[in-house]
C-alpha cells in the first residue's frame, strides 16, 4: 500500500514509469506490465510508449482490439508517447561508433541513431498521426527507441512541436532545450544472462541508495515478462520507490505543471547530439 496523506513522500523526491514498445506485437506482455505496474501504483499512473508498425509489420491500423485497448489505456489517464516509427534501425552509419553503438548496444533498434533531419522529421510526423488517431488525443511527446537520437533526429525534434523527449540521462523541452529532469534511467534487459545480471544489480542498487536524485526514471519492457528473475526485481524497486517518491507524470515535470519548482529548467548546451 502507498503511504497515508501523514507519512507521503517528499513532493521534491519523484518517480517517473513507462511501458515501452507498445505495439500489437506485444500485445499480452504489454497487457500483463500494464496490470503489474498499475497494481503496484494503485492506478494508471504511467507513461507508455507506442510503436505505430513495429518493425514493419504490426501496423496500429491493422490492429483494432490492440486500438480500442489503446485508448481505454489513454482515457483512463495513461500518458502516450510516441516511440519512433518502427523501431528499427535501418540506417547506413557514417562513423564506426554509431554503427557499433546501434549493433551491440540495442540489436539493431536504434531507429533514430543514424537517420538525416528530413527523414526522421517524416517519420515522427506520421508516427504521431498513427498514434494520435487511435488514441484521439495529442501524444505527450516523443522518446527515440533506445533513448539513441542521431544529429538529424535533434534537428527534427525541434520542428516537430513535440512537448517532451527524453533519452537515457534527462527530459527536455526540444522546442527550447531547457532540462525538465536529469538522473538515468532504471531499466533491465533480457537478451542474455550477462546483461540480466547487470541490470539485476543496478536496480538492487537503486533500491539501497539515498534518494538524492530529484526525479528517478523507471522502463519496463515486454522482453521483462520472460523472466521470472526481472519481473520480481520490477516488482520489488517499484514498491520500494513508490513508498519513498511522489508518483509523477511525465507532463507534472514541465514548469508550468510544477508551477514554483524546486528544480527549475536548466538550458541544454547547443550543438550537442543526446548521450
Amino acid at each position: 500500500m502507498r503511504a497515508t496523506a501523514a507519512m507521503a513522500p517528499p513532493a521534491d523526491r519523484r518517480l517517473v514509469v513507462s511501458i515501452h514498445d507498445v505495439s500489437p506485437t506485444f500485445a499480452d506482455p504489454i497487457e500483463q506490465l500494464a496490470e503489474t505496474v498499475g497494481r503496484i501504483l494503485e492506478g494508471p499512473r504511467f507513461a507508455m510508449l507506442v510503436v505505430p508498425d513495429h518493425w514493419g509489420t504490426a501496423p496500429l491500423d491493422r490492429s483494432p482490439a490492440f486500438v480500442r485497448r489503446l485508448r481505454r489505456w489513454a482515457d483512463a489517464g495513461v500518458e502516450m508517447f510516441l516511440h519512433g516509427l518502427v523501431h528499427r534501425d535501418t540506417s547506413a552509419h557514417r562513423s564506426a561508433a554509431a554503427g557499433l553503438k546501434a549493433r551491440y548496444m540495442t540489436a539493431g533498434e536504434g531507429e533514430f541513431l543514424g537517420l538525416g533531419a528530413d527523414e526522421a522529421e517524416h517519420r515522427m510526423r506520421s508516427g504521431r498521426d498513427i498514434v494520435e488517431d487511435a488514441i484521439g488525443r495529442p501524444v505527450a511527446g516523443f522518446i527515440a527507441p533506445a533513448w539513441l537520437y542521431g544529429p538529424g533526429a535533434m534537428a527534427a525534434l525541434k520542428t516537430c512541436g513535440f512537448a517532451l523527449a527524453e533519452d537515457h540521462f534527462r527530459v527536455w523541452q526540444p522546442a527550447t532545450g531547457a532540462i525538465v529532469a536529469r538522473g538515468p534511467v532504471i531499466t533491465w534487459a533480457s537478451r542474455s544472462n550477462a546483461r540480466t545480471a547487470s541490470s539485476l544489480a543496478v536496480a538492487a542498487a537503486a533500491r539501497a541508495l539515498p534518494d538524492w536524485l530529484p526525479t528517478l526514471r523507471v522502463a519496463v519492457h515486454p522482453g521483462d515478462v520472460t523472466k521470472a528473475s526481472l519481473m520480481t526485481s520490477i516488482d520489488r524497486t517499484l514498491r520500494t520507490l513508490a513508498s519513498r517518491r511522489t508518483i509523477t507524470r511525465y507532463a507534472d515535470l514541465l514548469p508550468a505543471a510544477a508551477g514554483t519548482s524546486s528544480m527549475p529548467a536548466e538550458a541544454m548546451p547547443g550543438g550537442r547530439t543526446a548521450s
